[in-house]
């Protein structure tokens, strides 16, 4: 019989050490995440925010959040399925509607902080990197991006939050080699393919291919945007008052909870015992008076 050495002894199982359990499930990058995180010590107690960005299949979710021993805080959200409420009932999750969620959650951090009005931010979407400059009384609300497990190419949605962002007057570190029309070759950005994308010129140009070449597949792909009544010309006028709405009124809405339903029963309900014994009574009563008509005949 050959010999087959041990590999993993029972030294190495003692030792073993589990990951965490986010590592685990693959959810969460801790070696970022702890560049994120980690405040200097002379600073105490002082919150570090971040702003998170998340995508998921129907919805975009920002959120300003600091880490504490206990768990993390949120301090705002903004979610891409507040929107219709603004105007854009379409087109949840590309490029431009990030954008607005990105506006949305700045305009209200500021708001819930009464810095609204010192920082308005870019006002008007050029496309162009823009930074906010500090005010004489209060410093900017910084954050750091974390875009947890996205890959960070040039173009991602996840930058047209962080644009978003920059223009509701928020203080992001950040560099502009990751917006969508940054020319590699140039090393520049091109501020009119960046604001195309953040009016939806890119989903504009491909309605106005497909109207000409597939109009099958147009009438599929965007039967929604038919429904709505949504044209390729306006989609640029429907992101301008879109962003106009979001600057007027940014504040969270509470939704109304709708009364619980009444479900039917399947099964007798539990009587009481005075029920029960009532109904034993009525049942004798019958009893003997059909007995007693019985007797009559």
């Amino acid at each position: 019989m050959v010999y087959v050495k041990a590999q993993k002894s029972k030294a190495y199982f003692k030792r073993y050490q589990v990951k965490f359990k986010r590592r685990r499930e693959g959810k969460t990058d801790y070696r970022a995440r702890i560049r994120l995180i980690n405040q200097d010590k002379n600073k105490y107690n002082t919150p570090k925010y971040r702003f998170v960005v998340r995508f998921t299949n129907k919805d975009i979710i920002a959120q300003i959040i600091s880490a504490s021993i206990t768990g993390d805080i949120v301090l705002a959200a903004a979610y891409a399925r507040e929107l219709p409420r603004y105007g854009l009932e379409v087109g949840l999750t590309n490029y431009a509607a990030a954008y607005c969620t990105g506006l949305l959650l700045a305009r209200r951090v500021l708001k819930m902080l009464e810095m609204d009005e010192e920082y308005e931010g870019n006002v008007e979407a050029t496309g162009e990197d823009f930074s906010v400059e500090p005010a004489e009384s209060r410093r900017p609300f910084r954050a750091l991006l974390d875009v947890g497990l996205i890959k960070t190419t040039t173009g991602n949605r996840v930058f047209g939050a962080l644009k978003g962002a920059l223009d509701g007057g928020l203080d992001i570190p950040h560099s502009d080699k990751r917006f969508a029309g940054f020319d590699k070759e140039k090393k520049e950005l091109d501020p009119e393919v960046h604001r195309k994308y953040i009016f939806g010129g890119h989903v504009a140009a491909y309605m106005k291919m497909l109207i000409e070449d597939e109009p099958e597949k147009y009438q599929s792909h965007f039967s929604e945007y038919i429904k709505c009544g949504i044209e390729p010309d306006g989609i640029e006028a429907l992101y301008k008052k879109v962003h106009a709405a979001i600057r007027a009124d940014p504040s969270l809405k509470k939704s109304e909870k709708q009364p619980l339903k009444e479900h039917k029963r399947y099964n007798l309900k539990k009587l009481t015992y005075e029920e029960r014994k009532a109904k034993l009574i009525a049942r004798l009563q019958a009893l003997n008076s059909a007995a007693d008509d019985e007797d009559d005949e």
